[in-house]
């Protein structure tokens, strides 16, 4: 039984990494030879970085369950650490200087996300959520007033190091640090924290401890990914990070399931290209939008998508079961 579940967990490592390749060969052939238009090929890093931010987001919305909406702040450390660094620091190789800068931009993020989460994190539900947005705010406001980030001008002329292929392996890595981090004795912690906050604390988790944990893994990887984003763009301004983005990126979560990472891929996606597929509508494209978030929003609340998949995995297991009595 433990050599079938072995090897069981063997395969499944082995066609994750198959998916893995496969998924990176395509979107090399779509951008290396150009089988997209301009503007579709221009949206393949925002998909990846969208996607970092969905994921990590997740931690803190679907692992622990609480409302943040603060996340755009984190985003705006990293962007400006890691473009102040490349900008600065010279006598490095490139790739060097772009991957110090994003680690740095994401362990500033991390640093900042601890010390907003230890009086935050004692709060909870919409309460917390108005704390998290005024931080986020006052984030944007101090980068809006410091003259070593260009103040409201914000800093330009940064270096384009951000490729398809970096946004993809950090957007590979988050996703696999999350999915290990929700199996791990660490996420189930989270998880119980999330489904009943007084059981979890008088089953002796330390409640603080882990929901700091939660929220500075998700502010790191938000802070990669404005790194990511900062060095795509090459030019960013403090009104690039307002409460708006936070709740950009909160709706990807919202849609795609919260606590379901495979979900928040698919709405990051989504909701990412869905905007540039309605540019054709003009003056009703934001109508269209809207009109596809509520029809997505009542799919998911009523319960269909779950509904489907409950349907396919016992299709799945009537069939296993005919297989083994013949």
């Amino acid at each position: 039984m433990n050599r079938k579940k072995k090897l069981s967990g063997k395969s499944l490592i082995l066609f994750r990494a198959a998916v893995i390749v496969v998924l990176y060969a395509l979107i090399a052939c779509v951008v290396e030879f150009k089988l997209l238009n301009r503007m579709m090929l221009s949206l393949v890093i925002p998909v990846g970085i969208n996607i970092i931010l969905a994921v990590s987001l997740n931690i803190t919305v679907g692992f622990l369950g609480e409302l943040s909406l603060g996340h755009a702040g984190f985003m705006a450390l990293g962007a400006y650490t890691s473009a102040l660094i490349t900008l600065n620091v010279t006598g490095l190789p490139k790739l060097l200087t772009f991957i110090l800068s994003m680690l740095l931009g994401g362990i500033v993020a991390a640093f900042f996300g601890i010390l907003i989460g230890m009086p935050v994190l004692r709060l909870r539900g919409d309460y917390l959520a108005i704390v998290t947005l005024g931080f986020g705010e006052i984030i944007r406001g101090v980068i809006n007033v410091l003259p070593i980030t260009g103040q409201a001008m914000g800093i330009s002329r940064i270096p384009k190091y951000s490729t398809y292929t970096i946004v993809f392996i950090v957007a590979v890595i988050t996703i696999l640090i999350s999915m290990n981090l929700l199996k791990s004795r660490h996420g189930r912690a989270i998880c119980a924290i999330r489904d009943n906050y007084i059981a979890a604390e008088a089953m002796g988790v330390p409640i603080t401890r882990y929901k700091i944990m939660a929220f500075s893994i998700a502010a790191f990887f938000a802070g990669i990914a404005g790194a990511l984003y900062a060095h795509n763009v090459t030019f960013i301004k403090p009104t690039d990070f307002d409460y708006n983005k936070s709740i950009d990126i909160l709706v990807y979560v919202v849609l795609g399931g919260m606590g379901s990472i495979k979900g928040s891929v698919i709405a990051a996606v989504v909701l990412t290209l869905l905007p540039n597929f309605l540019r054709s509508a003009d003056d009703l494209r934001m109508v269209l939008y809207a009109l596809a978030l509520i029809v997505i929003m009542i799919v998911n609340a009523g319960g269909y998508k779950d509904r489907f998949l409950e349907k396919y995995r016992e299709k799945k297991i009537r069939r296993k079961a005919e297989k083994e009595a013949q």
